[in-house]
C-alpha cells in the first residue's frame, strides 16, 4: 500500500513539475541568429535546409499552449513568437516567392494546431494579440514584408518582454525606411492607419510616437507611406 501511495505521489509530482515548466524559446533564438540579419533580412533559402530544427520548436509550441497559470508577459511572448515562426513557416512552404501576398489568403490558412484549437495567422493577430491591448505588439510581429517591422533575430522572452517591446518600437519608429518623423510633419507606416484605434485617440497616438521616436512633435501634418509587400529577404 505504501508503495502504491509513493508511486501515485511521484506521478503527481512529475505531472505538476511538467505543467509548471516554462516554454523554452531558445531554439527559436538559435534559428533566428543563424538566418536573420540585424537589418531584418531573412535567408529563407538557407533556412529551408534546417527545417527539422524549425519543426522541433513549432512542436514544442503546439504541445504547450498557454495555461491559466501563465502570467500576461508569458502569454504575450508565446503568441508573438508563434506568430513570427508560423509566418516564416508559411513562406518556407511556398518558397520561392516574391511576396507573402503571392500566397492565396495567407492570413486565413489554418496553420497551427494546439491540443485545443486550430488557428490562422489572422486569428492569432486579431483575436489574441490585439485583444491584449498592447499596441507595441504591432512592432514585434512580422508579416514577412519589407515595410513590416523587422523580424527581430531573438525570441521574445517573458522576463525581458517589456525591454524588448520598447526596443522594437523605438527601432521601428527611428527607421527612416519605415517612418519619417519631424516635429511638424509625419510620414508614418500604414500600420498606424490600419490599426489606429489600437493606439487610442489622435492625441494618444501622437504622444506614443513622440515617446518612442524621441522627436518632440508640434501639431504635425500626417501622411502615410506606401506599403512595400515584397519579401523581407
Amino acid at each position: 500500500m505504501k508503495l502504491i501511495r509513493f508511486l501515485i505521489y511521484s506521478l503527481l509530482l512529475c505531472f505538476c513539475t511538467v505543467s509548471a515548466q516554462k516554454i523554452d524559446h531558445s531554439k527559436w533564438t538559435e534559428i533566428l541568429q543563424l538566418y536573420v540579419a540585424q537589418n531584418g533580412d531573412v535567408n529563407y533559402k538557407k533556412m529551408q535546409k534546417n527545417r527539422d530544427t524549425f519543426k522541433v520548436y513549432l512542436n514544442v509550441l503546439a504541445s504547450n499552449p498557454p495555461k491559466d497559470s501563465w502570467n500576461n508577459a508569458e502569454i504575450k511572448a508565446y503568441w508573438i513568437n508563434a506568430y513570427n515562426a508560423l509566418t516564416v513557416q508559411l513562406v518556407l512552404k511556398n518558397y520561392p516567392l516574391e511576396s507573402i501576398k503571392d500566397i492565396k489568403d495567407p492570413w486565413e490558412i489554418k496553420c497551427f494546431n494546439t491540443q485545443e484549437k486550430s488557428y490562422t495567422l489572422g486569428e492569432i493577430e486579431h483575436e489574441i494579440l490585439r485583444k491584449m491591448e498592447e499596441p507595441r505588439i504591432h512592432f514585434a510581429i512580422n508579416c514577412a514584408s519589407q515595410s513590416c517591422p523587422n523580424l527581430w533575430n531573438k525570441a521574445f522572452q517573458e522576463k525581458q518582454l517589456e525591454a524588448q517591446l520598447v526596443c522594437v518600437t523605438e527601432s521601428f519608429l527611428k527607421d527612416k525606411s519605415k517612418n519619417e518623423i519631424y516635429p511638424t510633419r509625419l510620414k508614418l507606416s500604414r500600420i498606424f492607419l490600419w490599426f489606429g484605434k489600437d493606439f487610442g485617440s489622435k492625441e494618444e497616438r501622437l504622444e506614443f510616437i513622440q515617446r518612442y521616436s524621441g522627436v518632440r512633435l508640434s501639431n504635425p501634418k500626417i501622411d502615410y507611406l506606401p506599403y512595400d509587400w515584397s519579401l523581407n529577404k
